[in-house]
């Protein structure tokens, strides 16, 4: 009787771009639970050369950095034809609705609350990844 070896099912990779640990850290190991393989990005200016180079089936971006523009990276990402097919999600405080609006405007594909984003990540990962 012969075996034959399938190549190993690789995870897809979830790139998340946050300086707050809460809920950063806590979606990267939510992603983890879902079956992507989750990184870090600590710096915005990082994340076109890192998601251009690693080519992620979705990136996760926290929108309140102290010294960092996070529109100008979804802005990048967006306009950049290396990673412009890649969904973005973004996340901020609901009552920060101008934010969460502009990101929206920049090029996310969802944007959800801290607060909720957790607990909805499954479904907004889903409508993220919808073909259109």
């Amino acid at each position: 009787m012969r075996v034959c070896k399938l190549p190993p099912m690789t995870e897809p990779l979830a790139l998340v771009a946050y300086e707050r640990i809460m809920p950063g850290s806590q979606l990267l190991v939510k992603l983890r639970d879902l079956g992507y393989r989750s990184e870090h990005v600590n710096r915005l200016g990082k994340l076109p050369a890192a998601a251009a180079e690693k080519k992620p089936l979705v990136i996760v971006v926290d929108l309140l950095w102290r010294a960092e523009d996070s529109l100008a990276a979804i802005a990048s990402l967006a306009n950049t034809p290396a990673t412009e097919h890649v969904p973005i999600l973004a996340y901020a405080d609901m009552r920060d609705e101008s934010l969460l609006e502009q990101a929206l405007t920049e090029g996310a594909a969802l944007v959800a609350g801290d607060d909720g984003i957790l607990a909805q990540l499954p479904r907004l990962l889903d409508q993220a990844l919808e073909v259109d």
